[in-house]
């Protein structure tokens, strides 16, 4: 595979490892050579032409999730991407305090996340809204949000308020 080879005047040591094939490749540089012999190989890709069918399916799969993307109004995405993060933060509360969590949910809601905004973008260059005044908008828009809980602890807090209304009913 690799071989090696010191010139000098008068004396010649060649180093050899591997075997020689089909390709080689050299270069020289002072005096010293050297060789290294490719040998062509069949891509794992190129050998397993069955494994193509579940790459098909999750295209399907993304493909409609892009179109119930782009169905949305603008409006509706900025919720969406608000509440995303939202959910996000709580991750990651959870994660700092040791607490169960799937993590595979930050790779699946950043992506979800950049989907969006993408779409949101798309939008803005159909538009004609260069990239300068897109950013300024965004600033304006993420000054004008709202502090509010995401999704998931609204509804452990409604969870909690009936499970206290219901202690409550017992106790009464």
């Amino acid at each position: 595979m690799l071989s090696l080879s010191i010139a000098t005047p008068g004396t010649a040591a060649i180093f050899r490892r591997g075997t020689a094939s089909s390709t080689s490749t050299s270069s020289s540089f002072h005096g010293v050579r050297i060789q290294h012999q490719v040998s062509a190989r069949v891509p794992a890709a190129a050998m397993v032409s069955s494994s193509r069918k579940p790459a098909v399916v999750m295209m399907s799969k993304r493909e409609a999730e892009l179109k119930e993307i782009r169905s949305k109004t603008t409006e509706q995405l900025q919720e969406e991407v608000v509440d995303l993060k939202g959910e996000l933060f709580m991750l990651r509360l959870q994660k700092s305090a040791r607490n169960e969590f799937k993590s595979s949910d930050f790779r699946r809601m950043k992506k979800q996340v950049a989907r969006m905004l993408t779409v949101k973008r798309e939008r803005e260059i159909k538009e004609g809204i260069k990239k300068r005044l897109s950013r300024k908008l965004d600033r304006q828009w993420k000054k004008s949000i709202v502090p509010r809980p995401p999704p998931s602890l609204k509804k452990l807090q409604e969870e909690e308020a009936a499970e206290e209304a219901a202690e409550a009913a017992k106790s009464a």
